[in-house]
């Protein structure tokens, strides 16, 4: 059978079941080398205009938010939280470890939907996945919105804070955690923590990765002229502020 008609399978086939660094509780189908998970996955996205496996790779943004989430639990407990381009899962499973009432997870890929719900599978916990692009709809009536490593490219990544931003002038806690990418936003976030997050080097530049936990607050995305000269974001003030109201 192939990839296509079932990605469960796919997954099962291509991946092992590992903790990332950051999070010895939690487990994931992750690829052990990158080079031949993107290699199995080409005839597939040739064929259908898949995304990379991107859920395959336990990336430094989504562990920093998970180990956040698992370390200050009041966050999310006995709140609705929407994962938006939730990967691998890791931090939809980590909101509902952390005692969220109901977890959802929105990812348009249909191999990161079946990672999504094995990899919560493997760790009990209960995770619903959206496909549908939530970018373009109301804002979500989730009390908690996090996303993770989203601000790798442009546009995506503007149309993504102006969503984020919407969320947050509604009354949502919305949670960013980014590791330096040269898309995310510069000002209007607070920091809630900062982790150093063991990476492979077939993934990113480095062993380790800075990687910041933002509340978003209301207001104006970033313009897309500031976007383009990489530099870090300026905190505001109020590191209590972190977990809503």
């Amino acid at each position: 059978m192939s990839s296509d008609s079932d990605p469960a399978a796919f997954i099962r086939a291509n991946t092992a079941v590992a903790a990332p660094p950051l999070l010895p509780e939690i487990r994931l189908h992750l690829a052990g080398e990158v080079t031949p998970l993107w290699q199995a996955t080409e005839a597939s996205l040739a064929r259908s205009g898949l995304p990379p496996p991107f859920w395959a790779f336990a990336w430094a943004g989504g562990q920093a938010l998970a180990r956040y989430l698992l370390d200050h639990r009041d966050t999310v407990a006995g709140k609705a939280v929407l994962d938006f381009g939730a990967g691998s899962g890791v931090v939809a499973i980590a909101a509902a470890l952390a005692g969220a009432a109901r977890v959802a997870a929105a990812e348009i890929d249909p191999f990161a939907a079946a990672a999504i719900a094995a990899n919560a599978a493997l760790n009990g916990v209960s995770v619903a996945v959206v496909a549908a692009d939530p970018l373009a709809g109301p804002v979500p009536a989730a009390a908690v919105v996090a996303a993770a490593d989203v601000c790798y490219e442009q546009p995506m990544a503007g149309r993504v804070e102006a969503w984020l931003r919407r969320c947050a002038a509604a009354g949502r806690l919305v949670l960013l955690a980014d590791p330096g990418r040269a898309y995310a936003p510069r000002d209007g976030l607070v920091e809630c923590a900062r982790y150093l997050v063991p990476t492979s080097r077939e993934l990113e530049d480095r062993e380790a990765r800075d990687t910041a936990v933002w509340r978003v607050l209301p207001g104006a995305a970033t313009p897309a002229s500031a976007r383009a000269t990489p530099r870090r974001p300026r905190a505001g003030r109020g590191r209590g502020s972190c977990r809503g109201a």
